[in-house]
C-alpha cells in the first residue's frame, strides 16, 4: 500500500495542502459567504415575520376590544330599546283599557236604565194582565163572561 510508504509522504502531503488551500480558498471566499448570506436572509425574513405577527396579534387584540365594547353597548342600546318598547306599550295599553272600560261602563248604564224601563214598564202591565187572565180563568171555569165592571178592581 502507496500510503504507508514514507516514500509517498512528502507528495501526499503537498497535493494535501494544495487541495486544503483551494477548497479552504473556495469555501471560505465563495461557498460560506452564500450559506452565510442565505442563512441571515432566512433570519432577517424570521424575524420580520415573527414582528408582522406580533404587530397583527396586537391590532386584532385591538379590534377584538373594540368589538367587544360595540357588542356591550348594542346589548345596552337594545336592553334600552326593548324596556322603552315595552313601557310604551304598557302605557298604550292601559290607555286603550281605560277607555274601554269608560266605554264598557256607559254601555252598562245605558243597559241598566233600559232594563230598569223595561221593567218599570213590564210591572206597570203585570196588574192588567193579572185582571185578563183573572177574568180568562173564570170564564173558563164558570162558563160567565166577566166584564170590567164586575171584574176585580182594588
Amino acid at each position: 500500500m502507496p500510503q504507508f510508504d514514507f516514500g509517498y509522504w512528502p507528495g501526499q502531503i503537498f497535493w494535501l495542502l494544495i487541495t486544503f488551500g483551494v477548497l479552504y480558498t473556495l469555501l471560505t471566499t465563495w461557498l460560506l459567504p452564500r450559506v452565510r448570506g442565505t442563512l441571515d436572509a432566512r433570519e432577517d425574513r424570521i424575524a420580520g415575520d415573527i414582528g408582522e405577527a406580533r404587530r397583527l396579534r396586537d391590532l386584532a387584540e385591538t379590534d377584538a376590544k373594540i368589538a367587544e365594547a360595540e357588542m356591550v353597548e348594542a346589548r345596552a342600546r337594545s336592553h334600552r330599546t326593548a324596556t322603552e318598547s315595552k313601557a310604551k306599550s304598557a302605557a298604550e295599553a292601559a290607555q286603550r283599557q281605560a277607555l274601554l272600560e269608560a266605554e264598557l261602563g256607559e254601555k252598562l248604564a245605558k243597559a241598566e236604565v233600559r232594563i230598569r224601563a223595561t221593567r218599570d214598564e213590564a210591572m206597570g202591565h203585570v196588574r192588567s194582565i193579572a185582571e185578563d187572565t183573572a177574568k180568562t180563568i173564570v170564564e173558563k171555569l164558570t162558563g160567565l163572561a166577566v166584564s170590567d165592571a164586575d171584574g176585580m178592581t182594588a
